[in-house]
């Protein structure tokens, strides 16, 4: 006789249709639907200006939550807008980063042009 462990998610005291017989498979799938759940919110919660159903909203977030590598690939690098003052907004441009060798170098002194002494 064989033993076989299966591993299955329950969410909101319902038991899902898949079942793992990974234990993390099983988890990293509970993590996509947590993550899944928070972007739904987040969605629901903007103010987007159209109104969508709660049905395709979380076909949306859980389409994003499965692609995670991919959506951080696309929205790396981008730095938050923030309203400016007359209230709309405009993307902050980066920062002058200074490095390291920068920092370093003394100041230099004023001397002659080439060719005068």
């Amino acid at each position: 006789m064989a033993v076989i462990t299966r591993y299955i998610i329950v969410r909101h005291g319902i038991e899902l249709d898949q079942v793992f017989e990974d234990k993390k498979l099983a988890e990293a799938y509970d993590n996509m639907l947590d993550a899944a759940e928070n972007l739904a919110a987040f969605i629901k919660q903007g103010d987007l200006g159209v109104e969508i159903d709660t049905e395709t909203i979380d076909a949306i977030a859980i389409h994003l939550a499965k692609n995670a590598p991919e959506v951080n690939r696309i929205l790396k690098g981008i730095r938050p807008i923030k309203p400016a003052a007359g209230g709309t907004a405009k993307p902050q441009p980066p920062a002058a980063s200074s490095t390291d060798e920068d920092k370093k170098k003394p100041g230099r002194k004023p001397g002659p042009k080439p060719g005068e002494k």
